[in-house]
């Protein structure tokens, strides 16, 4: 295409794309906690000084599941500050955007609201930081799709089956089929695509003459078996894929040999992990696309704040720093310090010049002391750089790369995938990775008997990340129950022995197979299903936590909580030897009782405190079969409860209030003794946990892809 071809005109669309912006990164810093807002708005003016027909973002937009009013607040201010103006909207939707946007409460594209008045469109994905949770299953984009500010696609409403119903935009003569895919768990999708029950839905029109473009927040590097989506599961119908969550820079379209697509890769838009990848010069892109050709020109941020790393390996240096010297410790430290020197004085000479650039910078020097050395003191160390570097707290991080590989080969244990990592990739561990490394590698007394290591992985990862409070407690109730039905149908004898073998087979036949996937999800569906639609201000506060911290920390066999609310509680603290398993509004004959399990997970009770643990959370599944041998016995020799009930009716005023004449009758129709002692049996079944307690400015003009491709008529 000549020069005078790339001038944009009424058939060109100029996108400005960008991907895990992570607004909200560690907004409580202060020396780094405005750099994700301060950078966002430097994305938001580049499109708005290019006059561009819309924003797409690859998800991640905020760092937290949940973000802070903070963080919402500078969002919205931001997007309102730069996407919102009188300038008209140059391109139409073509397609059903009732399908396109059919989870959203207004099913169309903002800047057709008549309400709204858009400059600058905005499309976006969820990524795996800001995707869908809970009872309704919302995220923060919701809250600003509801509120007009974006336009959230992208979403799956099923687990078993994808189908990618594609945003068909045109403008002039030019035709976009945008398909987006927000972020789904690796190993699912993984399998999905295997099962071939991902399916991307084309134009019934002109297919061939529609660019295509895929939006998709996944693993793009490979690490495991499944933990990513190769290129190859891609239709080779696609001209470009957009692809985010990977924050390393590689914006320039690299071209797949086998499907025949391009593949762009902005990176993440801030440093939010101080490893190699991170290092790259931070970009966002300026795309063209005109009939089937496409241009991508390289935006370099500038507010972005430099990081430099370098490595050291002390046994490259042996003429310098031998073992044996008893003042190779000092020696060492004294080396460490050049480099990070060094390092600053590079970045004052790339600092200088430009005023946008943050003035500290982030310093990390990577020490392999591999080879009888010693790792000298890394925080009195950083000590002597905190006015001039943003992260004092970890510039050194030392490392025994070499031994811990031959170690963890000479055991043959199952995480050499694991070690054998570059240090930036160890950094970046899941929870449920944590997890399942720690069962691998603990005591046989401590092993999971009932749950698996991938279950028990999954929860705690929910728990952590989206604060699915009930998560863990509700995968080892449905585990339990589960393998509760198993042995009754199985008959089994209620001999300790036997149970556990029976229990550990069952456990075997589980293991990475669907229905163990099967189980967590229903299990944490579950938990979702229990969060009440506002959560009460008394839960769970940060000075709970400190002061479970602290309880642990002193051995103390039980903890309670005195919670301070607003309202009328009755709660009231207690010392640390009195009971507190009968309070008061605890009475279980009301409708309104609430367990000492449900008050303890989930701070509903009314007096508003933690109770004591209860004796049930060390039963086993023996103690389940013999309570259940009771129950039937019981059941077997009625008992008259009348003149024990008119008792405590009398001594309690509990009950509603009925003439004498009616008393009796009332009293006649009590519930038997069978189903009393099965609710109350019910009523106090819960599971506790003890807490024992972190170049170029383009690329190549612009390129033909090529047009006739296979796919599936929408």
């Amino acid at each position: 295409m000549s020069a005078t071809e790339t001038i944009d005109d009424e058939n060109t669309f100029k996108i400005l794309i960008a991907t895990d912006i992570h607004l909200g990164y560690m907004e409580k810093d202060a020396v780094r906690g405005n750099d994700t807002f301060v950078t966002f708005d430097e994305i938001l003016k580049y499109a708005r000084d290019n006059e561009v027909d819309f924003i797409l973002l690859g998800g991640d937009l905020f760092h937290d599941n949940k973000p802070s009013r903070r963080t919402l607040h500078s969002c919205i201010e931001l997007l309102r500050k730069h996407c919102m103006g009188d300038r008209p909207i140059q391109f139409e939707i073509l397609s059903d955007q009732s399908v396109n946007f059919s989870l959203s409460k207004f099913p169309w594209v903002n800047y057709q609201d008549e309400n709204m008045n858009i400059s600058i469109p905005v499309f976006s994905v969820h990524g795996n930081h800001d995707d869908p949770t809970g009872a309704d299953a919302l995220c923060a984009l919701d809250i600003l799709s509801c509120a007009g500010l974006i336009n959230h696609f992208g979403r799956a409403s099923s687990v078993e089956k994808i189908d990618i119903s594609p945003i068909l935009m045109q403008k002039g003569r030019t035709q976009i089929a945008l398909y987006g895919l927000g972020s789904i768990p690796d190993e699912r999708l993984y399998r999905m695509f295997v099962n071939k029950q991902v399916t991307m839905l084309r134009p019934k029109e002109d297919e061939d003459k529609w660019f295509n473009l895929f939006v998709i927040h996944q693993n793009r590097s490979k690490h495991g078996a499944t933990n990513y989506i190769p290129e190859q599961f891609l239709d080779d119908f696609l001209d470009l894929v957009f692809w985010g969550h990977e924050h390393e820079c590689k914006i320039a379209p690299e071209r797949n040999e086998q499907q025949l697509f391009y593949v762009t890769q902005p990176g993440s838009s801030i440093v939010t992990s101080l490893s190699p990848g991170e290092a790259v010069r931070k970009h966002v892109g300026l795309l063209r696309i005109k009939g089937k050709k496409m241009n991508l020109q390289k935006i370099e941020l500038q507010t972005v704040r430099k990081f430099f790393i370098e490595d050291l390996v002390l046994a490259d240096y042996e003429d310098l720093f031998h073992p044996d010297n008893p003042k190779v410790l000092q020696k060492i430290e004294a080396f460490c310090f050049e480099k990070v020197e060094a390092m600053l004085d590079l970045a004052e000479q790339e600092r200088l010049g430009n005023p946008q650039q943050p003035d500290k910078p982030l310093i990390r020097l990577r020490v392999d002391y591999s080879g009888g050395y010693e790792p000298f003191n890394a925080l009195r160390f950083s000590q002597k750089f905190v006015d001039r570097v943003a992260n004092p707290k970890d510039i050194i991080h030392f490392f025994r790369h070499r031994e811990q590989k031959d170690k963890k080969e000479d055991e043959n244990i199952n995480l050499h995938s694991l070690v054998t990592k570059p240090p930036s990739e160890g950094m970046m561990l899941r929870v449920e990775d944590l997890v399942k490394q720690y069962f691998e590698t603990a005591e046989k007394n401590v092993q999971l008997s009932l749950l698996t290591e991938r279950g028990m992985g999954k929860a705690v990862q929910e728990f952590v990340d989206k604060e699915e409070r009930d998560a863990i407690e509700e995968l080892v109730k449905f585990q339990l129950e589960k393998t509760q039905r198993f042995l009754k149908e199985r008959r089994i004898e209620a001999v300790e022995d036997k149970i556990d073998e029976e229990v550990r087979r069952f456990r075997e036949t589980k293991k990475n197979t669907a229905e163990e996937e099967e189980d967590v999800l229903e299990a944490i569906n579950r938990a979702k299903s229990h969060r009440p639609l506002e959560e009460p201000s008394s839960a769970f506060s940060d000075l709970d936590v400190d002061m479970l911290e602290e309880a642990n920390a002193d051995d103390s066999d039980e903890v309670v909580l005195a919670h301070t609310s607003r309202g009328r509680g009755r709660g009231r603290p207690r010392g640390r030897g009195e009971q507190t398993a009968s309070s008061r509004g605890t009475s279980r004959r009301g409708r309104g009782s609430t367990s000492q399990a449900e008050s303890k997970l989930t701070g509903r009770g009314r007096g508003r405190k933690a109770s004591a643990p209860s004796p049930l959370k060390n039963a086993s599944i023996l103690d389940s079969f013999r309570n259940a041998a009771q129950r039937q016995i019981r059941t077997q020799i009625p008992k008259n409860y009348e003149e024990e009930i008119l008792i405590d009716d009398d001594s309690d005023d509990d009950t509603p209030f009925a003439k004498p004449n009616q008393r009796k009758e009332s009293m006649k129709s009590a519930t038997p003794s069978s189903q009393i002692s099965q609710s109350s049996s019910q009523t106090s079944r819960g599971v506790f946990f003890e807490d024992n307690s972190d170049e170029e400015d383009e690329y190549d003009p612009f390129k033909t892809t090529k047009g006739n491709s296979r796919g599936r008529r929408k």
